[in-house]
C-alpha cells in the first residue's frame, strides 16, 4: 500500500557520484520527526551514478533516464509520481543544514500556498551568499541579505526550492525547452502571478557547491565573475521567454524589447574588450534567435498562465529593484571571464 509523504524531495543527478553521499547525508541527518520521501532523477549519467544510488539507497525512489533530458524535465518527472503535500526541489551540489526540512515545513503551516528557500551559504567557505533575490526590470536576480523576519522576494533559487506540489501543478512545472537556468526565475513569478508569495526565511539554509553542476555563475579569487558560454547563452534566453510568459500586456513587449537591444549592446562591448568577437554570435546573437524560435512555445505557456494571473502589476513588482543589476555587477566585478 502506497502510502503519501509530507514532503517529497527530488533531486536531479547527472554525473554527481562525487556529490550525492554529502546531499543525502545532510537529509538524513534532518532533525525532525515529518514524514519525507526522497527521489532522484539520473538523467543519464556515464559515470556510474544510477548504479551507486541503487545499490547503496534502496530506500530511494530511483528514476533512470535512457537519455540526457536536461534539469527541467528531471524534476517534472520526480514531480509528477510524487506523493508529497509539498516538494523540496534540491541540487545535487547542496547539503541542507540538519535544521532546515523543519524550518520549511513549520513555517508552510503558515503560509501553505507560499514558496519558501532558506538562506544559501557557499560550501567550501560557508560564506553567506543571499536568502532569495529581488529581480530588476531585465529579471537578473540581486542577492538579498539576511532578512530580519521573513520577507518577500522575487525568487528562490531552484538549488534548494520549497513549493507546494498544488502550485507547482498550476504553474506547469519547469518548461522542459528551458533545458536548464532561470526554470526557477519562471515558476517563481508565474506563481506570484497567480497571487502565491515567494518568501525567503531568516534562518537554517544550505550549503551549495556553486557553479559545481554547470560551470561559473561565482566570482574567482580575483573577485572577477566566472561564467562559461553555454550558461550566459541559456540564462538570457530563458529569461526572455520568462519575460514573454510571465510579464502582463504590454509590458512584455516593451521589456523584452528593450532587453533585446541591452543584450546587443552587452555582447558587443564585451566581444571588443575581450577582442574575441565570438561571443557576440555564440552567447548573445544565438540566445537572441533562439528565442524567436522558441516564441510559439512560450505563447503557449503564456496562454496557460496569464488568465490565472490575480494581482496588480505594483504587487507583482513590488519586489522589483530599479537599477540594473549587471550595472552592479560591472561596477563592483568589471568585465566577466567567459570560459568555453
Amino acid at each position: 500500500m502506497l502510502i503519501n509523504k509530507e514532503i517529497s524531495i527530488c533531486i536531479a543527478n547527472y554525473n554527481g557520484i562525487d556529490l550525492i553521499d554529502s546531499c543525502l547525508a545532510s537529509i538524513y541527518g534532518q532533525s525532525t520527526s515529518i514524514s519525507y520521501e526522497i527521489l532522484i532523477h539520473d538523467d543519464a549519467s556515464t559515470d556510474g551514478s544510477a548504479d551507486y544510488i541503487n545499490t547503496k539507497y534502496p530506500d530511494v525512489t530511483l528514476i533512470r533516464s535512457t537519455s540526457n533530458v536536461g534539469f527541467c524535465l528531471s524534476n517534472n518527472r520526480m514531480a509528477e509520481v510524487a506523493s508529497g503535500k509539498y516538494l523540496l526541489l534540491l541540487n545535487n551540489d547542496a547539503n541542507l543544514f540538519s535544521n532546515a526540512l523543519e524550518t520549511l515545513y513549520k513555517y508552510s503551516q503558515k503560509n501553505s500556498n507560499a514558496i519558501l528557500g532558506v538562506p544559501q551559504y557557499t560550501q567550501d567557505t560557508k560564506k553567506f551568499i543571499d536568502a532569495g533575490s529581488s529581480l530588476d526590470f531585465f529579471l537578473n536576480a540581486i542577492p538579498n541579505p539576511m532578512p530580519v523576519t521573513p520577507t518577500t522576494v522575487g525568487m528562490i533559487i531552484g538549488a534548494c526550492m520549497w513549493i507546494p506540489k498544488q502550485v507547482w501543478d498550476k504553474t506547469g512545472g519547469f518548461p522542459p525547452f528551458f533545458g536548464f537556468l532561470a526554470e526557477d526565475l519562471y515558476v517563481c513569478l508565474s506563481a506570484q502571478l497567480m497571487g502565491h508569495p515567494v518568501i525567503a526565511l531568516n534562518h537554517s539554509g544550505f550549503y551549495h557547491h556553486v557553479g559545481a553542476s554547470l560551470g561559473g555563475g561565482k566570482a574567482d579569487k580575483s573577485a572577477q565573475l566566472r561564467t562559461t558560454i553555454n550558461r550566459r547563452y541559456h540564462t538570457e534566453r530563458n529569461k526572455l521567454l520568462v519575460m514573454a510568459v510571465a510579464l502582463p500586456s504590454p509590458l512584455d513587449l516593451i521589456i523584452i524589447g528593450l532587453n533585446i537591444g541591452v543584450l546587443l549592446l552587452e555582447g558587443v562591448c564585451i566581444s571588443a574588450s575581450k577582442k574575441d568577437p565570438s561571443i557576440l554570435k555564440t552567447i548573445y546573437l544565438r540566445a537572441i534567435t533562439s528565442f524567436f524560435r522558441n516564441i510559439n512555445k512560450a505563447q503557449k505557456l503564456r496562454r496557460l498562465i496569464q488568465p490565472q494571473r490575480s494581482v496588480s502589476i505594483k504587487m507583482l513588482f513590488s519586489s522589483f529593484k530599479i537599477k540594473p543589476q549587471k550595472l552592479n555587477q560591472l561596477l563592483k566585478h568589471g568585465m566577466p571571464s567567459i570560459d568555453s
